[in-house]
């Protein structure tokens, strides 16, 4: 068959092979493990949702919704407009709504892919393993989903990781105090993730009454308990608004510097501005963002459920794998070979490979595996010749176990 001259991969989209699905796999498998030790159950959301899940009362920002994956659902002449999951949260809260709304506390993680366009070249398709905290569990849950978040990355191994912390409530407070519409508060939150600081000088010129430059809170990011009491003692006379917010997220830093951490705290954070309500979290490792979350206590009331406040986070698979130590390859392959080419000795062959993998050894019998340590010759009549770092003639499979078992 003549070579391909390009991919035919759909745009966004890449194969996983069998190395990188290694890493993926003990990625969810250390992620699931260290929740299920947290008292959370695994869930797992249809990869297909209804369109207005995602648009009701505003759950995404028209920019968010522009690159959904939408299409018709076709059903006779009717049909229902839906969209590949492009959000796990928003999936997660309307489970919780329809499935779950009679536990007072839900303990939720997931691991499994949202799908986003993109024109960057970027990948379209992004694994996450993520948890949802819902019910009324107060600062206490916030604290536990941080603390939860840093057990599953050391559970991989990843130590020294950064955590930035945020508050929604800060920005909601400056920019309701400067007179904005909540439209026109989505465009200038989004304009000062993308580092657009002008829109810091049209919004201090909103308020008079300011006793300190707004870029203090802007521009700045700090450490801790220090840097809250800062931004306290410059702003909040003049933003009385920013005193609770400031009150929940010294609550969650206080208890973090309790364990020893030093959490950095940035005003802006999230770019999902349109759902998060409160406490905001992010995760670095060597300069790579490789989680965030924060509190959304709206939402499942916005997707058809009762009103219950929900906090979660999600860890990115894609950044967290190049940095996930890998067990070296397995080199004690034993490779069983039929002696001669008749069904009965190829059915001997399997037989002995049977009872080898059994054993634990991992067994190949098409000379496919690297790593071959011992080759084992069967005969229809059920006789073994072995060679390679153990060699001898038995008569019984068992034998030929035992005799590999020395080796180990």
């Amino acid at each position: 068959m003549p070579e391909l001259a390009e991919s035919q991969l759909a745009r966004g989209m890449r194969d996983v092979l069998p190395d990188e699905m290694a890493r993926l796999r003990r990625i969810e498998a250390s992620f699931g493990a260290t929740c299920t030790a947290w008292g959370y159950g695994e869930i797992r959301t249809p990869v297909i949702e209804p369109l207005h899940l995602f648009t009701a009362a505003g759950t995404l920002s028209p920019q968010t919704l522009d690159r959904v994956y939408s299409f018709l659902d076709w059903d006779g002449w009717s049909g229902e407009r839906v969209v590949l999951r492009p959000d796990s949260t928003i999936a997660a809260a309307r489970l919780y709504a329809e499935r779950l709304s009679d536990s007072p506390v839900a303990k939720l993680f997931y691991c499994q892919p949202v799908l986003r366009f993109t024109d960057n070249g970027s990948s379209r398709e992004e694994w996450q393993c993520g948890v949802e905290l819902v019910g009324d569990t107060g600062r206490g849950g916030d604290v536990e989903l941080v603390l939860l978040a840093l057990d599953a990355l050391a559970g991989l191994g990843l130590g020294d990781v950064a955590v930035r912390l945020s508050h929604a409530g800060i920005v909601r407070a400056v920019l309701a105090a400067a007179g904005l519409a909540l439209d026109e508060q989505s465009a200038a939150y989004d304009r000062l993730l993308d580092g657009d600081l002008a829109v810091v000088d049209e919004i201090e010129a909103r308020l008079p009454q300011l006793d300190a430059p707004l870029r203090v809170l802007f521009e700045i990011e700090g450490e801790g308990s220090s840097y809250i009491a800062n931004v306290r003692a410059s702003l909040a006379n003049a933003l009385p608004g920013l005193s609770a917010a400031l009150d929940e997220l010294a609550f969650v830093v206080e208890s973090l510097e309790a364990r020893g951490m030093a959490p950095r705290i940035a005003a802006v954070l999230a770019r999902r501005f349109e759902y998060y309500s409160g406490i905001v979290m992010g995760f670095q490792y060597r300069g790579a963002r490789v989680g965030a979350g924060g509190r959304y206590d709206e939402l499942i009331h916005l997707v058809g459920g009762r009103n219950v406040p929900a906090s979660g986070f999600a860890l990115f698979i894609d950044a967290l794998a190049p940095n996930i130590a890998m067990p070296p390859k397995r080199s004690d392959v034993v490779r069983v070979v039929p002696e001669e080419g008749t069904p009965r000795s190829f059915a001997a062959a399997h037989e002995a490979a049977s009872a080898l993998r059994a054993a634990g050894f991992t067994v190949d019998t098409l000379a496919a595996a690297d790593g071959v340590v011992a080759r084992i010759l069967c005969g229809a009549d059920s006789r073994f010749t072995l060679e390679g770092a153990v060699s001898g003639s038995f008569e019984d499979v068992r034998q030929v176990i035992t005799a590999l078992e020395r080796k180990r």
